[in-house]
């Protein structure tokens, strides 16, 4: 595999872009495809975790995490997907890469000064992500030596003084920015963004910039709120569940138990994605013995509906469409009173729904009229309906506008503000909710910063900072000199990587708080820093005792998470330590009491009361079963839009037809993956065995360009702006995926998503609509 650019774009001009190392782990065998027909979950996924412990040497360790994650009130919150925790009491709510996840991270392997001292940077750079991270857990804090290219060994108090002495020596607290992954819990995420505004920056990008930022805008000017309203005891009452561009088995995979419950009930269950999912098919929920020892499947689906890539507005536009014009002839099919009382703009919405013809419908969907009306006469049949969505609807240039027509739709008959019925986005990571709800956003608003200068006597910047793309971009022009990543893998998880790894490569400083080796260690800046902290499953002694930490699930749930585990070193400090220490490093005569914060997580628990919404009491109402659920006005029909109601929109609907001779490309996460972290080269759920570097094709669209089953393409993306990205030697998959539409893997198909190619709408890069010309590999 290899990798280029046009000259415009290098690193350097005239440069062709570098050849990346390798993501997964070094093939076991040849690649192999052949089509997955087995449930779900079940014993599949039994024995792809057994496979992994044993391997990770995990047997004692994993079976104790398994009876400690996701337990109310005495368990860790499991460090991967955000779905909510089980509300029954069921003791064995995981899931196989959950399990997995964990098992990662209670490696017995360690990485500490000898493993750097014996490798260099450079060595270190040609070695594959998979391999960074299997070395083990990160033990002490390292900084970077320029003489000797190694990481060497750094004090506490020395790194931290280092991050102080850059930040107090910017011109413009603007020149930093506050990188933020989802695996970040809220107590530390408070104390973060509080550190980011009182040294005088908004700078605060997230995942969450390149994830449902799309959702979060449209429902904010839809609902007044940037959350979803629904709960799981509304996913157990609703009477039609429609999956939009959710991959569950894979990213959410204990949402399976939720839908085969529904089905069971009788349920209709919708799934709605260009490629049928093993999720949309059928499952054997592990914790179901009985359905385990029968091998009893359940179906997960009563239809599936495949529409080209981008093209789920217009098969939202035709549902509402027809549901419009039923109500012509049955005045049930609209619930005109929520309409009159709770909304607005309906008859301008109306109108549009009348004027956007079936044929251009159909056209921008890729489905047919009849396959449209399924879907609306299962929405107008069922009495409550929830539609969720994933990443299959946001990352495109008209991700808001899709995610607002999943609100008119649902607003046409009163979908909301009663039990089983409602929006509900699938957040991807365990806590990225609850960083954006404590502080993490790049535009905050006047309320928030209102109540954070009250609370914490500090004078917050109004300004808007940089997200995640334009964070890159002033990187690039040497605008940010110090840039701190808490956890993820900025490096491999942003777009365009030879252009994000240049602008990395700008700064003065680079901080990654992290817990294993990963690509943003050794893509770094003039000095750069590796700060080690606890994992999700360590115990986090304070000098109060042991500590907990808060987590807020997709549905608004937020709960106490407390690690099982002693520390994988006795050098490693918790999050809240680390951004205190920085804190106090960077503002030496701050009022803010960091250390006193660090003793005891009840103290900034009693800040973040005092400063956030909905936190309130927070002490003792996280305490209680199952924590609380931080309250949505939009469920009790309370719009906080300009308006005072729920807002109609009526957005055009873009054209989303791949130009002749092109095909759109989405890209995706193997199973076998979690974020940047990959398990292994196989995707058991597609079919997959020892192969990463592939994209899935449409047969005819294979035999049109004259592409052999699994032989070697070139792929070469066009930027709004022209300028070309391309790989060369990936092997061409034929999927059962619409006529005009390819998929492959992130984080290898970044290079080709540029980062001048972003939503005007949400500022996302546009990492599922990827313009691409496919060609055989001379």
């Amino acid at each position: 595999m290899s990798t280029d650019q046009d000259a415009q774009e290098s690193p350097e001009p005239g440069a062709p872009a570098p050849v990346e190392p390798r993501v997964g782990p070094v093939p076991e065998g040849d690649p192999e495809f052949h089509p997955y027909h087995h449930p779900a979950a079940g014993w599949g996924a039994a024995r792809s975790v057994t496979g992994f412990l044993v391997r990770e040497g995990a047997l004692v360790d994993g079976p104790r995490a398994i009876m400690r994650m996701n337990h109310e009130n005495t368990g860790f919150d499991c460090p991967g997907c955000a779905w909510p925790d089980d509300t029954k009491g069921l003791h064995l709510d995981i899931c196989e890469n959950g399990i997995k996840h964990v098992t990662w991270e209670m490696t017995r392997k360690r990485v500490g000064a000898d493993f750097f001292a014996a490798h260099s940077v450079s060595e270190l750079a040609g070695w594959s992500d998979y391999d960074l991270e299997n070395e083990g857990r990160l033990t002490e804090p390292m900084v970077y030596d320029a003489e000797s290219d190694h990481y060497v060994p750094i004090t506490w108090k020395d790194a931290f003084e280092v991050v102080g002495r850059a930040l107090r020596g910017l011109d413009h607290p603007d020149q930093a920015s506050f990188y933020t992954s989802g695996r970040l819990g809220n107590e530390a995420t408070f104390l973060y963004q509080l550190m980011a505004r009182e040294l005088g920056t908004n700078n605060l990008p997230d995942c969450s910039n390149m994830c449902h930022e799309a959702s979060g805008r449209a429902l904010q000017a839809s609902l007044g709120t940037g959350k979803g309203t629904v709960d799981l005891k509304d996913w157990e009452t609703a009477d039609a569940l429609f999956i939009f561009g959710v991959n569950a088995a894979s990213n959410a995979p204990r949402m399976l138990t939720a839908l085969a419950e529904a089905h069971r009930r009788g349920a209709q269950i919708v799934h709605v994605n260009p490629l049928v999912e093993a999720a949309a098919t059928r499952t054997i929920v592990p914790h179901d013995f009985t359905d385990m020892a029968l091998f009893k499947a359940t179906p997960t689906s009563t239809l599936n509906l495949q529409p080209r890539i981008g093209g789920d507005m217009a098969l939202i536009r035709g549902m509402a469409k027809a549901v419009l014009e039923q109500s012509a002839t049955d005045p049930r099919a609209l619930d005109r009173e929520f309409v009159d009382r709770h909304t607005s703009g309906f008859e301008e919405y109306r109108a549009l729904c009348e004027a956007t013809p079936w044929e251009e419908i159909e056209r921008q969907s890729g489905l047919g009229r009849a396959d449209v009306l399924k879907a609306a006469r299962v929405y107008g049949e069922a009495d409550r309906s929830i539609v969720s969505w994933c990443l299959g609807l946001t990352q495109h240039e008209h991700g808001v506008d899709t995610v607002r027509e999943i609100v008119n739709l649902l607003l046409l008959r009163g979908n909301l503000g009663r039990e089983g019925a409602g929006p509900s986005p699938v957040r991807g990571h365990s806590n990225v909710q609850g960083n954006r709800t404590c502080g993490i956003d790049h535009r905050p608003g006047d309320a928030f910063l209102d109540r954070l200068a009250e609370a914490c006597a500090i004078e917050p910047p109004r300004a808007h900072g940089l997200d995640t793309v334009r964070t890159i971009e002033a990187m690039r022009r040497g605008e940010i000199k110090v840039f701190v990543g808490m956890g993820g893998n900025f490096a491999l998880a942003a777009p365009d990587t030879p252009l994000t790894h240049a602008a990395l490569r700008t700064c003065d400083l680079t901080v990654q708080v992290s817990t294993k080796l990963n690509r943003s260690h050794l893509v770094h800046g003039k000095q750069a820093l590796i700060l080690p902290c606890l994992g999700r499953t360590e115990k986090d002694h304070q000098r109060k005792g042991i500590q907990s930490t808060s987590v807020e699930d997709s549905m608004s749930m937020v709960h106490l998470s407390i690690g099982m585990k002693r520390p994988a070193s006795p050098h490693l400090l918790s999050e809240p330590a680390i951004v205190a220490g920085m804190a106090r490093a960077a503002l030496p005569d701050s009022a803010t009491p960091w250390e006193w914060y660090v003793e005891d997580y009840d103290r900034i628990r009693d800040t973040m009361a005092k400063a956030l919404d909905g936190f309130e009491d927070f002490n003792r109402r996280v305490r209680l079963p199952l924590g609380f659920r931080i309250r949505q006005p939009a469920r009790e029909l309370v719009f906080l839009t300009p308006s005072g109601r729920a807002e109609f929109s009526a957005a055009p609907l873009p054209d989303v037809v791949p130009e002749p001779g092109t095909l759109a490309l989405g890209t995706m996460r193997s199973h076998d993956q979690w974020n940047t972290t990959i398990y292994s080269d196989d995707d058991r759920y597609r079919g997959i065995k020892n192969l990463r570097t592939l994209v899935f094709m449409n047969r005819a669209d294979m035999r049109e360009r004259g592409i052999a089953d699994m032989a070697p393409v070139d792929i070469t993306s066009t930027a709004k702006d022209g300028s070309r990205r391309s790989v060369s030697g990936y092997l061409a998959v034929p999927y059962d995926i619409p006529r005009g539409c390819a998929a492959g893997y992130m984080p290898e198909m970044n290079v080709l998503c540029a980062l001048v190619d972003y939503s005007t709408q949400s500022d996302q890069p546009i990492m599922k609509h990827v313009k691409v010309t496919i060609e055989p590999t001379a």
